[in-house]
């Protein structure tokens, strides 16, 4: 009699328990989660058919599949790849490209997970950056001037053009493409090295030469000028001097007209201070102007 009950129980406790795990894994079938990093993309037999943008708990039919895709910042660098220089100069340039997913939907159909899209993102910036190095010379990448360095210019116009490819057929958002190194291939850099060498000593030479015929401009309008200021100033001084010889000539006038004698007395002493010394001996007559000038001292001192 008691043997039935426990039976029963036991088969009731049994589909209770199915009944329990059944329910647990539909749960897990029929709920997920997303998390603040990630998109989501519910496919039914591979074809996507839903798309969650916002974290939180999740529904679908327990024979749906969930794809999820980091949509945060990712850095992808391509390998180094030679490109020409509008002249022909072989240069190997390595880039780095800063993307996230744009449109999930298109992600998942065109490339299904980050390693197609590095792939593709491969292809694309390949072809952009050797478009964009072709057309422009070496020095657009490389020059100290700044009228000539235009490799922020040309990566943007990279950046703009990869982001178009990108979104439009893979549902990729190209952040922004840099350009980490730039160089000659190892085959190639001694003689490059050396045309760049002898490039710039044919510059410098010819800086050089312009110089010095600058220099020799200058000197000549210098000289030129130095001569102009020298006559000039002659003529003044010769205007001055004439000028000055003209009042001399004015005050002995007048001098000599007011004293005449002590005036030619005055000459007569200075001339005689000119020429005699205690070495000197002259012989001079006896009516000489400088006897008179003795006989008239005499006089003075007897005199006195």
């Amino acid at each position: 009699m008691n043997a039935e009950p426990n039976q029963v129980w036991r088969t009731q406790g049994v589909i209770v328990a199915m009944a329990g795990a059944i329910a647990v894994g539909a749960g897990f079938l029929c709920f997920f989660t997303v998390d603040a990093s990630e998109f989501a993309v519910v496919t039914e037999f591979g074809n996507p058919v839903q798309v969650v943008l916002d974290p939180g708990l999740q529904i679908k039919y327990p024979y749906q599949s969930v794809a999820k895709f980091d949509k945060r910042l990712h850095v992808y660098t391509p390998p180094f790849t030679e490109f020409l220089t509008v002249e022909k100069t072989p240069v190997v340039a390595s880039s780095a490209v800063l993307w996230r997913i744009a449109d999930p939907y298109k992600f998942l159909q065109t490339v299904f997970d980050r390693l197609g899209a590095e792939s593709r993102l491969s292809e694309i910036v390949f072809g952009e950056m050797g478009a964009a190095i072709g057309r422009e010379p070496l020095s657009s990448f490389v020059a100290t001037a700044e009228d000539e360095y235009r490799a922020d210019a040309i990566l943007a116009e990279v950046a703009e053009n990869c982001r178009r490819v990108a979104a439009r057929d893979y549902g990729i958002d190209v952040v922004d493409v840099q350009l980490q190194r730039l160089d000659f291939p190892e085959r190639n850099r001694l003689s490059v090295f050396a045309r760049m060498k002898s490039e710039r000593v044919r510059i410098s030479m010819k800086y050089r030469s312009e110089g010095e015929e600058e220099a020799l401009k200058i000197r000549a309008d210098a000289e030129q000028e130095k001569t102009r200021l020298s006559s000039e100033a002659f003529k003044v001084a010769q205007q001055h001097r004439g000028a000055g010889e003209a009042e001399a000539a004015r005050i002995y006038s007048q001098s000599l007209s007011a004293a005449p004698g002590f005036y030619k007395f005055l000459r007569t002493r200075e001339a005689s201070r000119r020429f005699l010394d205690e070495d000197t001996t002259v012989v001079l007559p006896a009516d000489s102007e400088l006897f008179r000038l003795l006989y008239d001292s005499e006089q003075y001192k007897e005199r006195d």
